[in-house]
């Protein structure tokens, strides 16, 4: 698995979120698109325990919270970035979405919950805000950011 090997696999969701308004209902469509037991949603999840594993995701910061953008906004992911963050037991830098936020939740840890959502998608509105949180052990997360719009709070 490499970076344009991602991307390819990855476009199946952008493809399917960009005509469709970030708001929370779109976590249940996105549900039943790609439901969490699905073997796309875990042919994602291996992409990205590959992309860490082969040292090109999740390549800053430290135990416990590794992150970093995976692709810029661009044609072919519809205007999205990517972005994964590898958490344990953490409450995140305060941040806010100014065109919205869709995350795809992979618990490593069975039961982990990240913002109190285990295996599958959440939502975020445009305008929203949080501090992203995860509880009960280790959890990755994939998240996907129109225009790659995200503004942290100092």
């Amino acid at each position: 698995m490499n970076i344009e090997m991602f991307q390819q696999l990855i476009t199946a969701v952008t493809d399917f979120i960009a005509p469709q308004p970030i708001e929370p209902t779109l976590a249940q469509a996105l549900n039943q698109q790609f439901p969490a037991n699905s073997e796309y949603f875990s042919r994602i999840e291996a992409a990205c325990q590959a992309g860490i594993a082969a040292g090109w995701m999740c390549t800053q910061g430290a135990a416990g919270r590794r992150f970093g953008r995976v692709i810029e906004p661009c044609e072919e992911t519809s205007g999205f970035s990517i972005d994964v963050v590898d958490l344990t037991n953490i409450v995140g830098p305060h941040h806010h979405h100014p065109l919205g936020e869709v995350c795809m939740v992979f618990p490593i840890t069975p039961g982990a919950l990240f913002d109190a959502v285990g295996r599958g998608w959440c939502v975020y509105p445009p305008g929203s805000a949080h501090s992203p949180t995860v509880t009960q052990g280790e959890a990755l997360i994939l998240y996907m950011l129109p225009k790659g719009q995200i503004e942290f709070r100092r």
